[in-house]
């Protein structure tokens, strides 16, 4: 994977910084750099991202069920990622920034166009499937 700027090969809606809890015994908060594009949330660690280089993790939002557990207690927005197979991922990030917004804006705009397309293809295989019906009654017919 790419540094930030090619992330996804999707349109990028913001770039910054979020702090990730490490998943360590003693769960750290790391800052990472971060892009967030139409159908990902690609995270790098600072370095990686500075030189536009480098390995990254990408979250991408078929795999994100919801943003979840929003708190804010002082300078910070705490909130968690939750994965489709249960993972937890904890961010925060100051409050001012409004990462979580922007994070639940984008995956909600990603699942709207998903469950758009699903209904369009279930439309279209049951318009289909009712044309095949109808050929094979008429192929019948005397």
């Amino acid at each position: 994977m790419k540094g930030p700027a090619s992330a996804s090969p999707s349109e990028v809606i913001r770039e910054g910084e979020l702090e990730k809890r490490s998943d360590s015994l003693f769960q750290l908060w790391k800052k990472k750099a971060v892009v967030l594009s139409k159908d990902s949330l690609s995270l790098f660690s600072l370095e990686a991202g500075k030189a536009r280089g480098g390995g990254g993790k990408e979250l991408r939002f078929g795999s994100i069920q919801k943003v979840d557990c929003v708190e804010r207690t002082g300078k910070y927005v705490y909130f968690t990622i939750v994965t489709t197979d249960r993972k937890e991922i904890d961010f925060r990030c100051p409050g001012e920034s409004c990462w979580n917004a922007s994070i639940t804006m984008a995956l909600i705009d990603f699942q709207n166009k998903r469950a758009i397309e699903d209904f369009k293809s279930r439309q279209e295989a049951a318009e289909h499937a009712a044309a095949a019906t109808r050929d094979r009654r008429l192929a019948r017919a005397p």
